[in-house]
C-alpha cells in the first residue's frame, strides 16, 4: 500500500514538473506526459487481493491501474519509465499510463476502455480451463463499469462455463464526474452479479485485512473449480478522475470523510516498523525517478512497430 501511494504521488508531481519532494534530481522540467488516472485512496483493494494470487495467476486492470500493476509485482522503475515515454518503460514508452502491462508477472494489461477489462478476464480463464491450469484470473474494474455491455456479457460467460474468475469491483463511487448512485438502478453491483448466478461479498475496501480475509475465501472456492466468485469492495479515489481534475464537482465534506477513513491510517503496526517500510519506498521512488529521467527515448523506427499490417494501402481501393 505504501509503495502505491508513493508511486502515486510521484507520478503526479513529475505530471506537474516537479519530483522535490522526493529528494530526485531529474533532467527535464515535465517528466511524465498526458493525464494520469490515480488511484490515490484505493491502495487496499489490490494490496489486499493481490496478497491472495501468485506471480503465476493472472490479472487485467483499469485506466486506474498502477496500484493493480505494482501489487501483482510488476517493476516501479519500469512502470515509471513508460509513464516517462522512455524506451526501457514496459510498451516500449509507447503505452503510456493507461496501457500498462507486464505478462510476466501476469498483469495482462491496464486498459482505457471502460469495462473492457472483463472480457479479457474471461477469455483468459477460460483458456485456462481448457489448458486444465491451475491458475486464475482477477478482473479488476470501477463501478461505472456495471452499467455497461461486457459486465453482463462477461459474468454470463463466466457463469456459464465455470470459469476461475475473480471478479473485483473497486466501488469508489465515483464513475468519472458523475456519482455512480444517481446512474445506477436497483441495489448495486454485487446484486447484480447474483442475479447472473456469480456469488460474492461486499467488503469494506479501506480495510486492506478485511479485503485480504474476504478475497482468500472467495480465491479458495475460485482455485477448487466452483466458478467465479464476485468481491464488491467499497472505497473512495481521492484524487478527480484525472491528474489535472480539482473535482470540484464533489462535496467539500464527503472528501474530508473519506480522508478520515484513509487506508493508510488504518494499520495497526508499530510506528518504527511503519518508518521502516516509508523510508524503503522513499528510496525505492527516487531510483524509480531517476532511472526514468536518465532512460532513452524510443527510436523513431519504433513508430512503425507493434502496429498492424493493413496490407499496404490495399484497403484504400
Amino acid at each position: 500500500m505504501a509503495r502505491i501511494r508513493a508511486f502515486e504521488n510521484a507520478a503526479e508531481e513529475a505530471s506537474k514538473g516537479g519530483v522535490s519532494a522526493f529528494g530526485a534530481a531529474l533532467s527535464n522540467d515535465v517528466m511524465v506526459r498526458g493525464p494520469l488516472h490515480l488511484s490515490t485512496g484505493q491502495e487496499a483493494v489490490p494490496a489486499g487481493v493481490c496478497a491472495n494470487l501468485s506471480k503465476q495467476d493472472l490479472i487485467t486492470s483499469t485506466h486506474r491501474g498502477h496500484g493493480h500493476t505494482l501489487a501483482k509485482g510488476a517493476s516501479m522503475e519500469k512502470m515509471m519509465c513508460e509513464l516517462f515515454g522512455r524506451a526501457t518503460g514496459f510498451n516500449g514508452g509507447k503505452g503510456g499510463s493507461m496501457h500498462i502491462a507486464d505478462f510476466s508477472v501476469g498483469m495482462l494489461g491496464a486498459n482505457g476502455v471502460v469495462a473492457a477489462g472483463i472480457p479479457i478476464a474471461v477469455g483468459a480463464a477460460h483458456a485456462l480451463k481448457l489448458q486444465s491450469k491451475k491458475e486464475i484470473v482477477a478482473c479488476f474494474f470501477g463501478d461505472g463499469a456495471v452499467n455497461r455491455g461486457p459486465f453482463l456479457e462477461g459474468l454470463n460467460w463466466a457463469r456459464i462455463h465455470d470459469l476461475p474468475v475473480l471478479f473485483v469491483c473497486e466501488d469508489n463511487r465515483w464513475s468519472a464526474t458523475t456519482a455512480t448512485d444517481a446512474m445506477t438502478a436497483g441495489a448495486g453491483p454485487l446484486a447484480r452479479a447474483k442475479a447472473i448466478g456469480v456469488d460474492g461479498v461486499e467488503v469494506d475496501g479501506n480495510d486492506a485485512l478485511a479485503v485480504d480475509a474476504a478475497a482468500a475465501a472467495l480465491v479458495k472456492k475460485v482455485r477448487a473449480g466452483k466458478g467465479p466468485r464476485f468481491l464488491h469492495a467499497i472505497t473512495y479515489r481521492f484524487k478527480g478522475h484525472v491528474s489535472v481534475d480539482p473535482a470540484t464537482y464533489r462535496d467539500g465534506e464527503e472528501v474530508s470523510r473519506a480522508l478520515e477513513d484513509d487506508p493508510m491510517l488504518g494499520i495497526k503496526i508499530p510506528k518504527r516498523e511503519i518508518d521502516r517500510i516509508k523510508a524503503e519506498v522513499r528510496a525505492e521512488v527516487k531510483k524509480a525517478l531517476e532511472v526514468a529521467s536518465a532512460a532513452p527515448w524510443p527510436d523513431r523506427s519504433g513508430a512503425y512497430s507493434d502496429i498492424q499490417d493493413t496490407g499496404k494501402g490495399r484497403w484504400l481501393g
